[in-house]
């Protein structure tokens, strides 16, 4: 369970894998309920998420309880085999299946209790928990809200722990600044609770990096009353993409608009998301109609022209009506037997506040869309989400293992095949490829970063290490006595 583990670069299925005997009896001995590769359940539970990468665990481990989680991992050490946890599966790059072929899986999917306490707006969630149904769970208890991101099917587990960015998160912070208290088992087969004042160093590691230094169980996190109302609003902007000039002054406009103190305060989130056709601005407001009116949209749309009324979206709704809109689906989702699967490449950039997008980079990114965005047959689209901005609390949080809290902007570029299947095209790579390299000018070299919740498996583990936490990290006495408390130095 060290980085350079997690992030292991992909390979493909082996023609034929290696028995795994002593770890099968050793799970058996503990009674650890597991799935193995004869098992007929075998299959479906080892389905990544994104079906371009696939690999086959040595066995799936199905705790119930933490007690099956220390467990686990002690057999695997027995065994030399690496540990995976597995949340909601979703990672874009199938690492929740180890990345590699031969892994112990761990599944979460079976912890799945929440409860609020009332008296202090704690909610305590098991790992295996999935947004959508958190969502619910915490409003029904006592109409409390998270800051969490927008696809009800994403598990608790590697969203909390490597950042966690939702349209709630410039008032509210992100995901993972919510936990207030992590019971995590670690390398060594023990279990402990981390907080700010038990476990420091590892509370502040656990949070940014989690699965580097154990596996978690519980969520202890601090809620906050849902609001009664908020303004959802998607609104295309007209005529756009009909030249890149135009694109790029209306985009570097926005983006003045983001930082102007005046008129945005951690209220105000919005993403502008992209695709072949159109442009639109999504977001919420935590204010009234009336106000978004009044004081928002017009300096938003200061100098362009109205946005499409036929298309656009702009309404005063309830809490769960709003999460409901920007997931784009019912919040409710299977607590077993979960299905939704993609084939796709992605690819982030952490823009920071220091650096923001220029006239040259946004040029650079429009020209690209109307000459090979265009063209390519497939699905895909570009997010460009507010992170920073005047009085955003991404940035007003304790000390943690994630490093993008100056982040004015966070890109994810998304290709997929037309029917959601396999095999991935190389013209969908490139283009990806092609379109991130766009807006950041010189890559890595322009000095942008990258986000771990998007992870990217085409990069080196040096890369990775560089561009989702920075050589900072590593060399702090904080992580190297994580490491011990982890039971890994």
């Amino acid at each position: 369970m060290v980085a350079s583990q997690v992030l292991s670069i992909r390979e493909p299925l082996a023609p034929q894998l290696p028995e795994y005997s002593a770890l099968e009896t050793c799970l058996t001995q503990r009674a650890v309920p597991v799935s193995l590769r004869s098992h007929a359940n075998f299959t479906q539970l080892s389905k990544p998420f994104n079906l371009r990468l696939q690999y086959e665990p040595a066995a799936i481990a199905l705790a119930e309880t933490p007690q099956h989680v220390s467990d686990a991992i002690l057999c695997a050490a027995a065994a030399d085999v690496k540990v995976q946890a597995k949340s909601g599966g979703h990672s874009y790059g199938s690492f929740s299946l180890g990345g590699k072929n031969g892994s112990l899986v761990i599944s979460l999917e079976a912890m799945q209790d929440v409860r609020v306490d009332n008296a202090t707006g704690i909610a305590k969630v098991g790992g295996g928990v999935r947004l959508g149904n958190l969502a619910l769970a915490i409003y029904e208890q006592g109409k409390r809200a998270l800051p969490h991101g927008t696809c009800p099917g994403v598990g608790v587990g590697g969203h909390f722990t490597h950042g966690g960015f939702g349209y709630q998160s410039r008032i509210w912070g992100l995901a993972m600044d919510s936990i207030v208290g992590l019971d995590v088992a670690l390398a060594n087969g023990s279990s402990v609770h981390a907080s700010s004042t038990s476990h420091p160093a590892l509370f502040y590691v656990l949070r940014g990096a989690a699965d580097s230094f154990g596996i978690v169980t519980t969520f202890h996190l601090q809620t906050f009353p849902a609001p009664s109302t908020v303004v959802e609003f998607r609104l295309y902007i007209s005529d756009i993409l009909a030249l890149p000039t135009v694109a790029t002054d209306a985009i570097l406009h926005v983006q003045n608009f983001a930082r102007n103190a005046s008129v945005v305060d951690r209220r105000m989130t919005f993403s502008v998301y992209t695709t072949a056709d159109s442009v639109s601005i999504n977001g919420l407001f935590f204010g009234s109609l009336e106000e978004f009116n009044g004081k928002i949209a017009p300096e938003l749309f200061r100098g362009m022209a109205a946005p499409r009324g036929n298309e656009s979206r702009l309404h005063e709704v309830d809490w769960i009506t709003a999460l409901t809109w920007v997931a784009g689906s019912a919040l409710p989702v299977p607590r077993t037997g979960y299905q939704e699967h993609d084939t796709f490449v992605a690819k982030s950039l952490v823009v920071p506040e220091s650096r923001p997008l220029s006239s040259s980079a946004l040029h650079a990114y429009f020209s690209y869309i109307l000459h090979e965005g265009r063209q390519l047959a497939s699905p895909w689209f570009s997010i460009i989400s507010l992170y920073g901005g005047p009085d955003s609390q991404i940035r007003a949080q304790p000390a943690s293992a994630y490093p993008h809290r100056s982040a004015l902007w966070v890109v994810q570029n998304y290709a997929r095949t037309a029917t959601g299947q396999p095999p991935l095209t190389d013209d969908l790579l490139a283009f990806v490829a092609g379109l991130s390299d766009a807006l950041a000018g010189a890559g890595a070299g322009a000095g942008y970063d990258a986000y771990l919740n998007y992870v990217d498996p085409d990069l080196t583990a040096a890369e990775a290490h560089r561009l989702y936490y920075g050589p900072a990290l590593y060399d702090t006495p904080i992580c190297h006595l994580s490491w011990r408390w982890a039971g890994m130095e």
